[in-house]
């Protein structure tokens, strides 16, 4: 591969590819981060559930009598979408900390420096199957119909699982040099929440301008591939392209920019 690639790319490569032998390290380290945060809590990460489904009922309460939009069609849309974006913040947010709260290890042990970047992507991946749980008891109290073409958000998924663990990684490389970064990424979280439909529905938005608004959104095509499919809406072969050719591109300048800093990470540190 030396041949082909540079040294540093190789071992970028190698580095990534290397995560995959240590799944269940990875998986138990992400476990144990949930443990450790909730320690000594009686519901322990349910509390995150529980905070979600207060946010979903207020947000339904305001906004939907402000949009005059039926609980029929907001309720789910806004649980989707918020659930969505809890993972989708919370991935990007812990991703900027991924190497610095993980310093004392990569110092003293000789393991891939991207274990580090996954474990965040797979600890929120747990703490969303908790959130997941609301979904079942909105659609039962709405009357929602669950078809097999839900499945298609598992695709969806996956997609934006694949993107979100990309942007982790540029994330903490650029976050352990730049630690002042952390502060952007998470402003502009804020702003990107309130251009995303996750409170108002896109059939609100007007012609023109509005919908150039979506069509240029990454985030949007990300989540409506997960939430179209759920809810039963059309999802636009422009979202799939989008999020497919974001993830390849988006781990092609990932693994580049891996390959030039990985070995001055420690020394960041």
């Amino acid at each position: 591969m030396s041949a082909v690639f540079p040294t540093s790319t190789t071992k970028a490569i190698r580095d990534i590819g290397g995560s995959a032998g240590h799944l269940s390290l990875m998986g138990m380290l992400a476990w144990q981060d949930i443990r450790q945060r909730y320690r000594r809590s009686f519901i322990g990460p349910f509390w995150l559930t529980i905070s979600m489904a207060v946010m979903v009922a207020i947000i339904q309460l305001v906004f939907g009598q402000i949009f005059r939009v039926p609980m029929q069609d907001f309720l789910p849309h806004v649980a989707v979408g918020l659930i969505l974006w809890a993972y989708l913040s919370a991935t990007w947010t812990e991703g900027c900390q991924a190497f610095m709260s993980a310093e004392k290890i990569i110092k003293q042990l000789p393991l891939p420096l991207s274990i580090h970047v996954f474990r965040t992507v797979w600890r929120n991946l747990l703490v969303l199957g908790h959130n997941l749980i609301i979904l079942p008891v909105v659609f039962l109290a709405l009357g929602l119909p669950v078809s097999w073409e839900s499945l298609w958000s598992l695709i969806g998924l996956l997609l934006m699982t694949i993107n979100l663990a990309w942007m982790a990684l540029v994330l903490a490389v650029l976050c352990t040099r730049y630690r002042d970064l952390a502060q952007i990424v998470s402003s502009v979280l804020q702003v990107l929440f309130h251009l995303t439909p996750i409170m108002w529905m896109p059939s609100l938005l007007p012609e023109g301008a509005g919908r150039m608004l979506l069509g240029w959104n990454p985030l949007f095509h990300w989540l409506e591939t997960v939430r179209g499919p759920l809810l039963g809406t059309d999802v636009g072969p422009l979202s799939w392209w989008v999020s497919l050719s974001s993830a390849v591109v988006g781990w092609l300048l990932a693994c580049a920019l891996f390959a030039r800093t990985r070995a001055r990470i420690a020394y960041w540190l």
